[in-house]
């Protein structure tokens, strides 16, 4: 029995006519794997375009973005971009949250500072970073004819106000020291007609919003000026002494005023109005000064007590220290205060305590032939306000300025500052960015003595800060690295 083996050759193709069904599905083969070969095509050539200068990570990239552009339904190209608009939409409020809450916390922040500073317990600590001024740095602005007796400086610390024995009014530019606007002085005897004031000006507040200025003068007379124009508005009667002391309390147009016929008068300045009379002190008072509560301290001269008169209480707190006249106060917050008088002495007050907690005999030094050696009157006093830096100023020719001890225990000296003439006027800007010292040749009380070399102005004294230590650990850091 014999077996063929039949030898396996090449499929055979069979042709058939191109109207039929076989041929159309093998035209629709063939279109497929063109265009699946035009594709991988396409993607071979882009990575091996690119793989000569860029990393695996960048090709892998591509890959997957081709890929996605090619393999990515209508569908879940739809379902992405809607995930990728409610990632935006989280973001979005996410930071805005944190915006609003960042708010919330500054706010929060403002209103805990404000209760502080109204309680007296807001303090900066600014004293152990100031460094003495060089005295080119220092300017002189001169336009007073006679010795300056007061001055203030706007809320905003652009503008600087004096008045002097002249009688005049001058409103001072910080920035370069101009003369923006002056109320002349009048002569004696020409009150009814001239507008302004005919006799020395002893004292000058502005309001905590700048608006209003008030100054008073010998002749028991207090004028009202809108600060931003020096126009004239009021003019309030009725103190029979030379008008010595006034403040506008913080955040109102509440006025408090101070004279020698021993009495404080408040009055409502927006209403143009008086409000009551305060007795108490059993001599001229030579000093006042408030703060934000319904209250204000005055200095009372010669009787050696300092008042804190509590208005809505219509009561009083007496404090007694100082061997010598109490010409001069300041607050330094709502609970402590300064004092200056013409023993050398300054000292240092809480409201809780009847005898100062701090005072520094001869704060200025002494002069005089040797065995009668006095100290050196002590005409002025400043504060910082909520900070622990304090100014007090003489006729030595030097304003010396103050660091207030932990808990206001104690006066530590930080430096002088040389001015010459009688120091009758200090006030530190709000910012702590510069002390402004009102000097003439006389006392602004009196004529006891005359220095001749000195002249009639405004010293500008800017006051510099050391940099802070961390910021110069970072700066030693960068050094050493460098």
């Amino acid at each position: 029995m014999s077996f063929f083996i039949k030898k396996k050759g090449p499929p055979k193709v069979f042709k058939k006519s191109e109207n039929s069904s076989g041929s159309k599905r093998k035209n629709d083969g063939d279109t497929g794997n063109k265009l699946k070969k035009k594709l991988n095509s396409k993607h071979n050539e882009e990575i091996s375009s690119d793989s000569e200068t860029e990393g695996p990570a960048v090709h892998r990239k591509r890959r997957a973005n081709v890929e996605e552009e090619f393999d990515e339904t209508p569908q879940e190209k739809k379902l992405r971009l809607a995930k990728l608009y409610l990632d935006q939409l989280r973001d979005e409020e996410e930071k805005k949250a944190e915006e609003e809450s960042f708010e919330t916390d500054l706010i929060a922040g403002r209103l805990q500072e404000e209760v502080l500073e109204q309680k007296g317990k807001l303090q900066r600590m600014v004293a152990k970073d100031l460094l003495p001024p060089d005295t080119s740095e220092i300017r002189m602005l001169r336009g007073h004819k006679l010795p300056v007796t007061c001055l203030v400086i706007s809320p905003d610390d652009k503008h600087v106000f004096s008045a002097a024995k002249d009688c005049s009014i001058i409103k001072w530019d910080v920035e370069n020291g101009k003369r923006l606007h002056t109320i002349a002085g009048g002569r004696k005897g020409t009150e009814d007609r001239h507008v302004g004031h005919t006799a020395h000006v002893l004292c000058m507040s502005i309001s905590s919003d700048g608006k209003y200025l008030a100054t008073g003068d010998i002749n028991k007379l207090i004028m009202i000026w809108e600060a931003a124009t020096c126009k004239h508005l009021y003019k309030f009667t009725g103190h029979r002494g030379p008008v010595s002391g006034l403040s506008f309390r913080r955040g109102t147009h509440d006025l408090y005023s101070a004279s020698h016929d021993r009495s404080i008068k408040v009055w409502n300045v927006d209403e143009n109005a008086y409000v009551e009379t305060l007795f108490g002190h059993q001599d001229v008072i030579t000093g006042l000064d408030s703060g934000s509560r319904e209250r204000c301290v005055t200095a009372g001269g010669r009787d050696r007590t300092v008042r804190v008169w509590k208005i809505a209480e219509e009561s009083q707190l007496v404090f007694h220290g100082h061997e010598g006249s109490i010409d001069c106060i300041q607050l330094i917050n709502e609970e402590h205060m300064i004092t200056g008088a013409d023993d050398g002495s300054v000292s240092l007050w809480s409201v809780n305590k009847k005898k100062p907690l701090s005072t520094v005999k001869a704060a200025h030094g002494r002069h005089g032939d040797l065995g009668l050696e006095q100290p050196y009157w002590v005409a002025a006093v400043a504060a910082l306000q909520n900070s622990d830096t304090v100014a007090s100023g003489s006729h030595n020719s030097k304003v010396q300025l103050w660091k207030c001890g932990q808990g206001f225990r104690h006066l530590e000296p930080l430096f002088s500052i040389p001015v010459t003439g009688f120091v009758n006027s200090l006030k530190f800007s709000s910012s702590g960015k510069f002390l402004v010292a009102g000097v003439g040749q006389e006392h602004r009380l009196g004529r006891w003595w005359r220095l001749k070399e000195a002249k009639n102005g405004l010293y500008i004294i800017p006051l510099k800060r050391q940099q802070p230590e961390q910021e110069e650990v970072q700066n030693g850091d960068e050094n050493g690295c460098s």
